[in-house]
Order: C-alpha cells, then structure tokens, then sequence
C-alpha cells in the first residue's frame, strides 16, 4: 500500500482546546501513526495544551512552527506547471518509487530557497524520512532520502532538470520529409513545367525541319 508522503497544512484551532489560533502564534505541530491506515495524521497545539495533554499516542515526529491564516489559493493561470514546487507535488501525489531520488534532490531545491524547511528527521527500517514544513502554507513533505550516491548526484539533477524544463520534440512534419527525402521511390518523378515547355519546343523545332523537307 502506498504511504500519502504529503500532509496537508496546519489547522486553524488546537486539537486538544479547540481554541482558535492567532497569526503569530507559536504552536506545537504533531504528526502521529493513522491507526486506519498506514500513514500519518497531524494535529496542531498551543504550546500550553500539548504540555497538558492528557492523550498518550506516542507521535511520530514533533516540532514547534509559527501559526499563520491559510494564504489565498493562486489562480490557475498564475501557477507554473513545470515549477520545482508544483513538480514536487505532482511527484509525492504519484507516489513512484523511481521518482524517489527526483523527490529528494526537489525538496532540498526548495529548503535552498527558503521555501521549505527540514524539521526533523526519523530513521526507519526503510530508510531515513524527512519532514519538511512549507514555511508559507505549513504543507508537510516526509521525504524518503535515498543515500544518492556522490557519483550519482549529477545524473540525478540531470534527470530533475529535464523535469523542469523538457526539450523542445520534434516535429512531425520535419521527420515525415526527411523520411521521405530517404526513402526511394518506384514512380517516376513528374515533370517540372520548364522541362515539359522545353520537350515542346523540341517537338516544335523536328516538326518544322520535317515540312520544310517536304516542301523541298
């Protein structure tokens, strides 16, 4: 079964309190183990309540993060299809395994940029995962890092590049002439209109010479 490696973003209230959180404020982020699944479910705190808490559940990874309103989501035209962060998404949502090291390299991209931030790391019998936080929405990513091998790091950011930004294909009316400039041909190749006007001037010329030799 797939594991949803994307978390969506903060709540807007304590799950313990139900008190509304404020802009600024300061608050407990949790992830804990889906007892429904096989994924995670994060619930958020203010610092008082989680300290407080009377739940048990052990959670699989804790951070304190600043609390600010949902932004307003983007209109579709103001969204870049093939932009690192919206290609990440793309690539967790599919969940393929082959795009595990495109994943990672995106993700370390955007920590680059200060888009995202790493707030903790877990070791797993599968691997090392690591959560990041989107500093602007609180969107969690628990990314699988891979171990790339240093050998192998250029081959991998040549493969998330060609993501990003794909050369231009071919098109087809280039390879189907060229196709047919190679392929030889059993007809033969119609007259142009200067050769078919010179054979009748030719025609023209023998007939002339012919009557003359009559009328002689």
């Amino acid at each position: 079964m797939k594991e949803p490696w994307s978390i969506k973003s903060r709540a807007r209230a304590c799950a313990e309190s139900g008190t509304a959180f404020e802009s600024g404020q300061k608050i407990r982020a949790a992830i804990f183990p889906d007892p429904d699944s096989s994924g995670y479910l994060r619930k958020d705190y203010t610092i008082e309540a989680w300290t407080n808490r009377e739940d048990e559940d052990k959670p699989f990874s804790t951070w304190i993060t600043c609390y600010e309103p949902p932004m307003i989501e983007e209109k579709a035209e103001d969204v870049v299809d093939d932009d690192p962060e919206t290609l990440l998404k793309r690539l967790i949502e599919e969940d393929e395994e082959y795009t595990e090291n495109a994943r990672y390299i995106l993700a370390v991209m955007l920590e680059r940029q200060k888009l995202l931030r790493e707030t903790d790391t877990q070791e797993m019998p599968s691997g090392i995962l690591r959560v990041y936080e989107h500093r602007k929405t609180g969107d969690v990513y628990i990314i699988k890092d891979p171990q790339i091998p240093l050998s192998d790091v250029d081959r991998v950011q040549e493969e998330v590049r060609q993501l990003l930004d794909p050369g231009p294909e071919p098109e087809v009316a280039e390879i189907t002439a060229n196709s047919e400039e190679n392929e030889p041909s059993g007809e033969e190749t119609p007259e142009s209109p200067e050769d078919s006007e010179a054979d009748f001037e030719e025609e023209g010329d023998a007939t002339e010479s012919e009557n003359t030799h009559d009328e002689e």
